[in-house]
């Protein structure tokens, strides 16, 4: 009687290991991508949170026939709506700029976006930058309508 020794099918144990590697070192690439996207769409969201508050205004203006104004801090970061009593912040590490008309400026660092009764504002662009990505917002003047650019 001859025994043969038969190989055995299967993987051995190093061969597991290096496909293991494999995936987890696929899984941390993908994660980094995902997490440096992460600046993008905070200042993306902040920028459609400003277009939502200035809509918000001008409807206001509208619907109540009285001014209405989106106060921009620019060294605070942050912006009100007039006949609300919250504080929206913009994100850290996010620059912001507003052009706006003269009378609209504070020079204590706001500014001011003014809707009236008719659906015309004071006008003007809101910047909004960090790094290379930048969003700008404008206001027209004549209209009220307000429109979000990527740059």
């Amino acid at each position: 009687m001859i025994y043969t020794a038969q190989r055995c099918k299967g993987f051995t144990l190093l061969e597991l290991v290096v496909v293991l590697f494999v995936v987890v070192l696929g899984f941390s690439v993908i994660g980094l991508n995902l997490s440096s996207g992460s600046d993008t769409t905070e200042i993306k969201a902040a920028a459609r949170d400003i277009v939502s508050a200035l809509r918000y205004a001008r409807g206001q203006a509208l619907m109540t026939h009285q001014e209405t104004t989106v106060a921009l801090d620019l060294a605070g970061n942050s912006y009100t709506v007039s006949g609300r009593d919250k504080l929206y912040q913009i994100p850290e590490g996010v620059d912001l700029t507003v052009v706006t008309a003269q009378t609209e400026l504070t020079g204590e660092g706001a500014a001011n976006i003014r809707f009236f009764p008719d659906g015309s504002s004071t006008g003007g662009r809101v910047t909004l930058e960090r790094g290379q990505t930048v969003w700008k917002i404008d206001i027209n003047w004549l209209t009220g309508q307000i429109e979000l650019e990527n740059e």
